[in-house]
């Protein structure tokens, strides 16, 4: 791995213009469960499938079940940062990596001190009422005794602001992260199978020459990359820190 982590020193200190986009693997070295790995949410066992549950239809018609799969499985408020999060912000503080666009709904970025986040599937930061739209706290969510979140203002229905199954992605979000990925003198993938979609597909949007993926098992898109290492992104990234 070593040829292939100086190569990718070479690549970072050559651009000013780096576009990261991430997936679970990003936050699992945090301890945040992915989903689709053999111990992830969706190789467990529940009333319903983990898929069902986190479903538009689900929220609107078992909201009291979903929140408790939400409330247990999916709050990572104690969660912190690690390397790959940090170095992600440095880099960006030096000028050099320009966006993150993650599939993440921790906010583990913004807590290292990015910026320049967009958060293709939402975050569990962010919290509103299907009445009035008053926006909450994430502890508005996870902490409070009613098995359902309601507004303070008017007693409507609190949901969180994620992306939920047959939900699409907001546009807006959507037509940044293309931008970014379309004007990136590099594009660095690290952390994801590439195996959801709409959000992987973003990928193919990046019109440059230098691609490098990340990700410890093997994608579809590795013949697309300048350079593939399979390991995990702490591992890399603390060797990219390494002098």
């Amino acid at each position: 791995m070593e040829k292939d982590i100086e190569e990718l020193k070479r690549i970072i200190k050559d651009s000013n213009n780096i576009v990261f986009f991430g997936g679970a693997g990003v936050s699992t070295e945090s301890g945040i469960k992915d989903f689709r790995s053999k111990d992830g949410l969706y190789n467990q066992k529940y009333d319903y499938p983990p898929e069902e549950i986190l479903s538009h239809t689900f929220f609107m018609h078992n909201t009291e079940e979903f929140y408790r799969f939400y409330r247990d499985k999916l709050n990572c408020l104690k969660y912190k940062p690690n390397i790959t999060h940090e170095i992600l912000a440095k880099l960006e503080k030096e000028g050099k990596v320009k966006a993150i666009i993650t599939q993440n709904i921790d906010g583990l970025h913004q807590e290292a001190g990015s910026k320049n986040v967009y958060e293709l599937h939402g975050s569990v930061h962010r919290n509103y009422c299907m009445e009035c739209h008053k926006f909450f706290g994430p502890e508005k969510v996870f902490e409070t005794k009613a098995p359902i979140p309601l507004c303070d203002e008017c007693g409507g229905i609190i949901k969180p602001d994620v992306v939920l199954y047959e939900e699409g992605l907001d546009e807006k979000t959507i037509n940044n992260a293309i931008d970014s990925i379309r004007n990136a003198d590099v594009l660095i993938v690290g952390g994801t199978s590439l195996m959801v979609y709409p959000a992987a597909g973003l990928i193919r949007y990046y019109m440059g020459n230098k691609m490098v993926l990340i990700n410890k098992d093997k994608t579809d898109y590795d013949r697309f990359a300048n350079l593939v290492i399979n390991d995990s992104l702490g591992k890399v990234f603390e060797a990219i820190e390494a002098k």
